[in-house]
């Protein structure tokens, strides 16, 4: 418009025509202004393109051309409507060239003054663009539209357009609410009632929005429970609120008045909002915007978590903030540092009126995940390192930073890859920057990811910073002598290492016996000690401590000065006797020359030596005269004294020469010297009259005695040359620093010696000890053995088992030597040591061993190990069994080794005590690692004795007997056989065979079953016995506890027969599991032995209690103490001493687990006779209540003047008096017979009496402990007599007496139950004794008795 200031009418309409012409206009709109002054009416097109741009094509186009009109004057608005109205469509247009028809002229917009300002608003049907109502001022007042859609009235009209545009059809989703009931068939859109409603409700609501403008129809869709809810969809263009609120004003008039439409319900849904969320990729920890948009005017804005139903408000975490711009609400939801757990759906829900706006969106939540370096150990070398880490999400990051937190600051630069998702720290240290100090300091080294969001995700890597070692070691030299002890310390100022060990200057380790290495805070040090050098140990040794690849070293030399060792100093005479007037030769010989001073010393005597060297042996002599002495009829030790050139020395073993005077000598030789008749003394063999060989003397001892005039050859314990030289060999291995080296080399060597002397060792048990003793030094090499070293040990052991050596080993034994089991245990300490390696699982066969084993590579691949044993020679097999379920938790690459020997079950010790012999193979199993409990090992042996005695399994226990060794039964037991053969269980693993009992029932005798019998029975018996008593104790309490002295009796009978019936009953139950075979643990067996010996205990000690309560009744008369004061000690006697007793024996044996036998739970009586801890109180017990009961009889039947305690007191003393009479010796009986059974060959008349007596035990509680108290039987009587008609009787009413259930005629038999309290009178009616005599008792209690 040119002049708005003077315009007071403008109006725009529309002109859409259709043309066939070729048009090439632009298709932005323009717009011409026309001004009509007065009637003339001008204008100028603006023609805009509004459905396609004009193309060459001859077909019609359809063109809108918009035609601003200003007027002067508003009075000319009507008069160009009504004209426009009047014209008829299509016009034809007057252009021959162009056909152009005009379709359609309608106003579209209308300006008028408004005061200062210019409304400018829509016809019916147009609406101004939606963007323009946001970025435009609207007319407040005069403009209510619908929310969401065109608005009508603008302030000014819009420079460049567009205008008012034909208003688009909208669709509203409504519902309104019926205040009916709702019916089920509302849900059936085929059910008469649904088509009822149906019908009737469009009907009134095209009635309603039939006014709207632009209304095209109304649907109902459906009906919902909650009264009636109908919700329907509302076809029209966008009307004002005013006009929706007539129309639902117009419905709820036009429905029937039943249906009863609340006309405050109506409500109206649409999603016409925008809610956008930021960032679009969401990680956890970022900060993420919602916002919600629309250009509704409203700040009643709610936000929901539709995944838990929760409206938001704000928090910590959320905040919410909702404003109005420009004709727009924004409402925005900030989510502080999201979380995996705020993933989910989001509502935002704006509300205008009846108009509900709602819009969702789901966002998901990335976790960050950031992978770093692992943990690194870093050397202060100076050499570069480097730490990274990378995110596994392809993000832009923002920023990468890098933190580091520990004692030590080691910094360096960061780098970051293209890609920005791996970041690289890369830094130097050296020795400077991580001093000793600070070695092992770990400094950790954080990476963190920033989004530019705030997500952060970050992760550590620790970084250990070592010192290179700065070693210090032993500064003082070392120069020792042969025998002599030394040790390097070697100190490292860092604690980190991977490995320390030794070596030579040759490059050779030293093994890991001989040095300890210790780690402290600060520090690390490795000290090498070696407690008896040789020469050997001559030369320079390093210290060397590796880190990863970094090697720390220091030297030192060791200097070893030759000095015989005191045991290879072999002198001469071992032992001799020299006359007062006489002289002897005395020598020292070693085997290599050296620089030595050489005396011999009789206490502060110091006498020359002369050397002389024959061959490779060295002897110094002197001829020692006894006439430089003086004194005679004396013992003097005389010793060898060697000083090397470092002025070291050592002293020899000593000569013993006995002086005495010449008149007793009878013997004399020039190699043995003179002695006295029955004089014995030991020479060695080398000294003596055994030949040697040249440059290998025989070793060992002879020992001779003197007989008549003549020294006779005692005892030859000589070792052979050739094995001499290897028990020398063997001794310095085990004491060189290259011993694992060395130790398969002499193990073939010594096989085929062995081999080649085997004659030799049939003829000398000096040999076999010998290679005996070299077997046991070996075997304490702490090496791994191969399968070729395990063959040359077993062929050695081959040659010593033969049957030629048999009679040789029987000397030993004769001898009380323990060298079978020293051999067993060498043999088994080399079978745990062996790893086969790669090579298959070792199987050897001689004719006097045989070995087999498995090696376990992977529990996927486990099987059941199962070996098999023939000796065709012995006409001996066996078998062993390990289920593959006892095996699995060994550690890969165990090996499980089983050696069978068919004659060392003839040359291990007997045991003497029990006279038990072996018969069978005996089989060791050994394996490498600790096995797990619950363990089972199966073995089958063949019987060779099927007919004699009982069969036990066994296995060869190498800590019994003061460590020599001998067979045990505990942990096996034997299963049923067919005769021929004998499987034996075990729960361990050692060497194991059977044994036969000469003096012990087979169990499946006739005499053996019915010691089973008798025990079962008994015991049984005893315990229902005991379980009577107690209850009949119970049934009679009250009655029979009236008095003080009463009471305390039947307190101490019922904790006897309980203590009796617990004890009882775990002994049986004990003895049931071991009989039927189960292996009891351990544990449990300590625990049964336990409570088995406290609760016999407590019967005695209880029974001491009641002994003394009636000693102190009837000699402490006017002393009164209280029932509870009575009590208190009794229990603490009754119970708190076997208490006492049982801890004290478990604490001294159980932890050298000598608390129970071997075989039965029971008190231990071989090892520690902690059975005494039972039987010296028991037997202490019987004595005191024997003699208290003679004490107390001896005073009731003499008593002194004063002493006449109350009737029922003196009854009661004499049923006490009669239970410890009659109790005592019996229960000391019965256990004295028990006892006996306990020492081995115990005749078994013992076993089968005490078996017996056992039985009765219950019983005689019952009998003399209970139902021999009249008080008792009257009680019972009066609870349980079918006639009670002594009940009505008064107290005064006394009964008859009549002669005692046990009475005799004799004067001695009524002496005898006056003394037991078979005598008095009693009511049937009261417990109370009366004055009354006992001759006139009722029959029914003596039928009842």
């Amino acid at each position: 418009m040119k002049s708005p200031r003077r315009t007071t009418l403008c109006l725009m309409f529309i002109v859409i025509y259709s043309s066939k012409a070729t048009l090439n206009w632009n298709s932005e709109s323009t717009i011409h202004p026309l001004s009509l002054h007065e009637q003339e009416l001008a204008g100028e097109e603006a023609l805009r393109q509004k459905r396609a741009v004009a193309t060459k094509s001859p077909e019609a186009e359809e063109y809108t051309v918009n035609i601003e009109i200003s007027f002067e004057n508003a009075s000319f608005l009507d008069p160009v409507k009504a004209y426009l109205n009047s014209l008829s469509f299509p016009i034809q247009g007057n252009n021959t060239d162009q056909i152009t028809d005009i379709v359609s002229i309608n106003v579209t917009t209308v300006c008028r003054l408004a005061g200062n300002e210019i409304w400018c608003s829509c016809e019916r049907g147009y609406g101004w663009p939606r963007e323009r109502c946001l970025h435009n001022l609207t007319c407040q007042e005069h403009d209510v539209f619908l929310p969401g859609h065109q608005c009508s009235c603008l302030k000014e009209l819009p420079p460049k357009g567009p205008f008012c545009e034909l208003q688009e059809d909208i669709t509203l989703n409504m519902s309104v609410r019926l205040n009916v009931g709702f019916q089920e068939d509302l849900m059936n859109t085929s059910s008469a009632l649904y088509r009822s409603y149906k019908t009737d409700l469009e009907t009134a609501f095209r009635k309603g929005y039939g006014i709207l403008p632009g209304f095209k129809g109304v649907t109902v869709t459906g009906f919902k429970s909650g009264s009636v809810i109908v919700t329907y969809e509302l076809q029209t263009t966008a009307p004002s609120l005013d006009l929706i609120h007539k129309a639902n004003e117009r419905v709820v008039q036009s429905l029937n008045q039943t249906y009863r439409m609340d006309d405050n319900s109506f409500q109206a849904f649409t999603d016409d909002i925008t809610l956008s969320v930021t960032p679009e990729i969401i990680f956890e920890g970022d900060t993420v915007s919602l916002v919600c948009e629309n250009d509704i005017l409203s700040s009643n804005v709610s936000w929901r978590y539709k995944e838990k139903e929760l409206e938001i408000r704000n928090s910590s975490r959320f905040s919410i903030y909702t404003a109005m711009f420009n004709m727009t609400s924004v409402s925005k939801l900030t989510i502080h540092n999201i979380t995996l757990g705020d993933a989910g759906e989001y509502v935002c829900k704006l509300i205008l009126d009846i108009f509900e706006y709602e819009s969702k969106k789901k966002i998901d939540v990335i976790p960050i995940q950031i992978w770093a370096s692992e943990e690194m150990k870093v050397i202060c070398d100076n050499n570069p390192i480097s730490v990274s880490c990378c995110s596994d999400s392809n993000i832009d990051w923002m920023k990468t930073e890098w933190k580091q937190e520990g004692n030590i600051n080691i910094s360096g630069s960061a780098e970051i890859h293209n890609d920005s998702i791996c970041s690289k720290y890369v830094f130097r240290v050296d020795r400077t920057q991580c001093p000793s100090g600070s070695s092992g300091t770990t400094v950790v080294y954080t990476c963190e990811f920033i989004s530019g969001y705030g997500a952060r995700g970050s992760a550590d890597t620790k970084v250990t910073f070592t010192s290179v070692a700065n070693l210090t070691i032993t500064l003082d030299p070392i120069s020792v002598s042969e025998g002599q002890n030394f040790s390097i310390k070697c100190i490292s100022d860092v604690s980190n290492f991977h490995e320390v060990y030794w070596n030579t200057s040759t490059g050779i380790k030293i093994h890991q016996r001989f040095y300890t290495t210790r780690r402290y805070p600060n520090r690390a040090e490795s000290v090498l000690t070696v407690k008896t050098s040789t020469r050997e140990w001559n030369g320079t040794y390093h210290c060397i401590f590796r880190y990863k690849n970094s090697y720390s070293i220091a030297t030192k030399d060791v200097i070893v000065h030759p000095l015989p060792l005191e045991l290879n100093i072999m002198v001469d005479p071992l032992e001799a006797t020299v006359s007062c007037g006489g002289s002897h030769h005395i020598k020292c010989c070693i085997e290599e020359d050296g620089d030595y001073k050489v005396t011999f010393q009789i206490g502060s005597l110091s006498l020359p030596a002369a050397k002389e060297v024959k061959e490779k042996q060295v002897c110094y002599k002197h001829n020692f005269n006894a006439n430089s002495v003086s004194w005679c009829s004396k013992t003097v030790d005389v010793f060898c004294h060697f000083t090397n050139a470092i002025n070291n020395s050592v002293w020899s073993p000593p000569m013993k020469l006995n002086l005495v005077p010449g008149e007793n000598i009878t013997c004399q030789d020039p190699i043995l010297g003179v002695g006295e008749p029955g004089k014995v003394i030991q020479k060695l063999c080398q000294f003596s009259n055994v030949l040697s060989s040249p440059g290998s003397p025989v070793g060992g001892i002879i020992t001779y005695k003197c007989v008549g005039s003549q020294w006779e050859e005692k005892r030859n314990d000589c070792i052979s040359a050739p094995i001499n030289s290897l028990l020398q060999l063997a001794k310095a291995l085990v004491k060189s620093p290259f011993q694992d080296e060395k130790l398969p080399t002499y193990l073939k060597n010594l096989s085929i010696s062995i081999d080649k002397v085997e004659h030799e060792i049939s003829s000398s048990p000096g040999s076999l000890g010998a290679v005996i003793n070299i077997l046991d030094l070996l075997s304490t090499v702490p090496t791994q053995v191969n399968s070729e070293m395990m063959m040359h040990v077993l062929s050695t052991v081959n040659v010593i088992l033969g049957k030629p050596v048999l009679n040789t080993w029987k000397i030993l034994q004769q001898q009380r030597t323990n060298q079978s089991s020293q051999l067993l245990h060498s043999v088994e300490r080399f079978s745990q040591a062996l790893r086969p390696g790669d090579s298959p699982p070792l199987s050897f066969s001689q004719t006097n061993v045989q070995m087999s084993s498995m090696v376990i590579k992977s529990p996927e691949n486990l099987k059941t190990y199962q070996q098999k044993f023939v000796f065709s020679d012995s006409d001996l097999w066996g078998n062993v069994v390990i289920d593959k379920s006892h095996l699995e938790n060994l550690q890969p690459d165990s090996s499980v080794v089983t050696m069978a020997f068919p004659t060392l079950q003839a040359i291990l010790a007997k045991d003497i005590q029990e006279n038990n012999f072996a018969e069978s193979l005996v089989m060791t199993t050994t394996v490498s690692h600790n096995i797990t409990m619950p363990f089972r090992i199966s073995m089958t042996f063949k019987n060779s004795s099927p007919s004699g005695g009982e069969t036990k399994c066994v296995f060869w226990n190498f800590s019994l007997a003061n460590s020599t060794g001998g067979w045990d039964s505990s942990g096996c037991y034997a299963e049923e056989g067919d005769g021929d053969n004998v499987t034996c269980v075990c729960d361990h693993l050692t060497s194991f065979s059977i044994l036969m009992s000469a003096d012990t029932p087979d169990p499946s005798s006739l005499l053996g079953i019915l010691l089973d019998i008798i025990s079962y029975v008994g015991v049984g018996f005893s315990i229902l016995s005991l379980a009577a008593c107690l209850v009949v104790e119970a049934v009679v309490w009250k009655s029979v506890t009236k008095n003080r002295t009463s009471y305390m009796r039947h307190t101490c009978i019922v904790n006897i027969a309980a203590s009796l019936l617990i004890a009882n009953t775990w002994f049986i139950v004990v003895a049931a599991i071991q009989d039927n075979r189960y292996i009891l643990f351990k544990t449990a067996c300590v625990a049964a032995t336990f409570f088995i010996h406290f609760f016999y205990l407590s019967v005695f000690f209880w029974m001491l209690t009641l002994g003394l309560m009636l000693f102190y009744r009837l000699v402490f008369i006017l002393h009164e103490t209280s029932r509870s004061t009575q009590k208190a000690i009794a229990f603490c006697l009754g119970y708190g001493c076997p208490l006492a007793i049982s801890v004290i024996t478990l604490a001294a044996t159980q932890p050298r687990e000598v608390y129970t036998r071997k075989n039965v739970c029971w008190l231990n009586w071989e090892d520690t006779k902690a059975l005494l801890a039972f039987a010296i109180p028991a037997l202490i017990i019987v004595v005191v209540n024997i003699t208290i009961t003679v004490v107390v009889i001896t005073k009731i039947l003499r008593p002194s003047v004063g002493d006449k305690p109350c009737k029922q007191e003196k009854s009661s003393l004499f049923q006490i008096s009669k239970s410890i009479g009659v109790l005592t010796p019996l229960l000391g009986l019965t256990w004295g017979f028990g006892l006996t059974t306990v020492f081995p060959g115990t005749n078994l008349a013992f076993h089968i009496i005490f078996a017996i007596l056992n039985v009765f035990q219950g019983l005689f509680i019952l009998l003399f402990g209970c139902l021999w108290d009249l008080k008792v039987q009257e009680a019972l009587l009066s609870r349980f007599s079918l006639s009670r008609w002594s009940s009505q009787h008064s107290k005064s009413t006394s009964l008859g007496s009549s002669t005692p259930v046990f009475s005799m005629s004799s004067p001695i038999s009524r002496r005898f139950n006056n003394l037991f309290g078979k005598t008095g009178t009693y009511n049937v009616s009261t417990p109370e004794t009366t004055s009354s005599s006992v001759e006139n008792s009722s029959s029914a209690y003596s039928l009842l008795n």
